[in-house]
């Protein structure tokens, strides 16, 4: 009976050898800080803009586990659905043993290659975050304007310091899934040569990853209206639905901006009253602002403009993320500028603030 059992695992061998195409597989061994037995945990990718689960475990023992084979090295996510707020982490989905953490601010994946890497640069950045959501926490505890504007310079260099990790890990991995990932994640918040530089740089066997493919469409439009580059024209209708163009207020001895927004997006709605008081005092002088709209609500859109006290021109094709505009302009996030001089030439992308009163003063001087 002992030879006869042997014989039989020795042949279960083979055929899960057999199955797998020889390899040996990958195991996630997980817990989760907050778990209780009986949670459901999901394994998942990214399918569009959606989470789409490929499999499924219980907590047991105060642990979970995943099983499988994985051709080659991807991007995924883990998510547990307890009794509070779901937690959720990225990982790399290798062959191999995967130690995997979740916690509330500090999550950890160990144990194959790709994970122990990206782990390196996940750990720094949740300790920049930790030591920002402390300080963001006390601005409120602050005693004066002097202390809060302190802190928010503090978070402003936390910020750096975390953008800096993330190039950091970028232009060491750019040959490896944690690089690219990376990069991918990132990307919208560099400038057309910086992406074009890292883009140079990427092993021939990704380049046809989808979102390299849409992140090389998107900085070529980019470099097309680059700062020196001759603005593009196009025409939309306005809130009263007569058809405008750029060309209608561009190289009319102005200096124009022009800012994709929508009613729908924070931080364009905070930062507009800046924008607002921007207009009163250069509108004078030879500024003018063309508003170009993201929404697809039309109401939303003409309810926010009178909202805001938003005076100066606007058109929408209301196509949302569509918008045909923000297609020639390679527009990723709103809120999202384009500072044209008087002979329609881009001099600047993407100012705010401070940095975009201080751009509009010195031209029009």
């Amino acid at each position: 009976m002992r030879k006869l059992t042997y014989t039989f695992s020795f042949a279960a061998t083979l055929f899960m050898a057999a199955c797998s195409g020889g390899k040996a597989g990958y195991t996630i061994n997980g817990t989760v800080e907050g778990g209780v037995d009986g949670d459901t945990v999901l394994l998942q990718k990214v399918e569009g803009r959606q989470l789409v689960n490929l499999d499924t475990a219980i907590i047991s023992n105060g642990k979970f586990i995943f099983k499988g084979v994985q051709d080659s090295t991807i991007h995924r996510y883990i998510t547990h659905m307890g009794h509070e707020d779901a937690l959720r982490m990225d990982f790399f989905l290798e062959n191999g043993n995967i130690a995997l953490a979740m916690t509330k601010d500090n999550d950890s994946a160990t144990g194959t290659p790709n994970n122990d890497n990206y782990q390196l640069i996940r750990s720094q950045l949740a300790e920049f975050n930790k030591k920002g959501t402390e300080i963001y926490t006390s601005i409120n505890d602050s005693t004066s304007d002097e202390e809060k504007e302190a802190k928010m310079i503090e978070l402003d260099l936390i910020q750096d310091k975390m953008q800096e990790v993330t190039k950091n890990g970028i232009a060491q991995n750019i040959t490896n899934p944690v690089g690219i990932q990376l990069f991918k994640q990132n990307y919208y918040g560099y400038t057309a040569d910086e992406n074009d530089a890292i883009l140079q740089q990427i092993p021939e066997q990704y380049k046809n990853d989808p979102d390299i493919v849409k992140i090389q469409e998107l900085t070529t439009k980019q470099k097309l209206t680059a700062p020196g580059s001759k603005y593009i024209n196009f025409e939309m209708p306005d809130p009263n639905g007569k058809m405008v163009q750029l060309s209608d207020y561009i190289g009319k001895d102005k200096l124009v901006l022009i800012d994709f927004w929508a009613s729908w997006c924070g931080p364009c709605v905070r930062e507009m009253p800046e924008l607002v008081d921007l207009y009163k005092q250069y509108k004078s002088k030879g500024f003018e602002i063309v508003g170009v709209s993201l929404d697809r609500n039309a109401d939303a859109w003409k309810d926010a403009i009178k909202r805001l006290n938003i005076t100066w021109p606007q058109m929408s094709d209301l196509k949302g993320w569509g918008n045909e505009g923000a297609q020639m302009y390679a527009v990723n996030s709103i809120p999202c500028t384009i500072l044209v001089d008087k002979d329609g030439t881009i001099i600047a992308r993407n100012l705010r603030g401070a940095d975009l009163t201080s751009k509009v003063a010195e031209t029009l001087k």
